[in-house]
């Protein structure tokens, strides 16, 4: 049987919210036997009942089907907590601060880690005005390049979307200090410490 949905899980997240078999299967409009079945792994709750599930127990459907609660501690809101994704089927590319469960064309996606570029992937600034123009040194073709540029500071994030064949530079505000991040098709994500002094500083 197609295991979308785990028991476990089920059991797990009724207990944290204080509900009884009973009170979840009021909720739910069926037997408090039906959800025993499920949290035993005796049954599975038909996938129609997936959403309504999910919102029994206030959490999303990624939730439910994971297992677990996705809390966003970071209520502040700190920018440098920030998260990339980006789809390896489609090329979206996706944000979120703090902890999350990120998906894409049926695909739970990780966040990106950062690595220290190479001479491949090095950068180039140069201070024009208030801006950076920031270069990436690297081909752009069809099939091999840098599809976007990231600065991710405590307040902002600043994302420039490149396309193939296309100039792999950008102007942009890289104000007071932060991380400057770029993504290769192919090699992934690279990242460097930027510490730019504010304009007038």
């Amino acid at each position: 049987m197609n295991q979308y949905v785990t028991g476990a899980a089920i059991k797990r997240l009724r207990e944290s919210r204080g509900l009884t078999q009973a009170a979840l299967a009021g909720r739910l409009g069926v037997s408090a036997k039906a959800v025993s079945k499920w949290e035993t792994a005796r049954g599975y709750p038909d996938i129609t009942l997936l959403e309504p599930i999910a919102q029994a127990l206030n959490v999303s459907v990624i939730e439910l089907l994971s297992g677990a609660d996705i809390t966003n501690r970071n209520r502040a809101g700190n920018m440098r907590r920030s998260r990339l994704y980006v789809c390896p089927v489609c090329g979206n590319l996706l944000h979120g601060m703090g902890e999350a469960l990120v998906s894409c064309c049926g695909v739970q996606l990780p966040p990106l880690e950062a690595e220290e570029p190479d001479g491949a992937h090095a950068v180039r600034l140069e201070q024009v005005e208030d801006e950076t123009f920031v270069t990436v040194c690297h081909d752009m073709t069809k099939t091999h390049f840098i599809s976007f540029l990231a600065f991710v500071s405590a307040d902002r994030l600043e994302l420039v979307r490149l396309y193939p064949e296309g100039p792999a530079q950008a102007r942009m505000h890289l104000r007071g200090g932060g991380t400057l991040y770029w993504y290769c098709n192919r090699h992934g994500l690279m990242g460097q410490r930027i510490g730019w002094p504010a304009p007038g500083g």
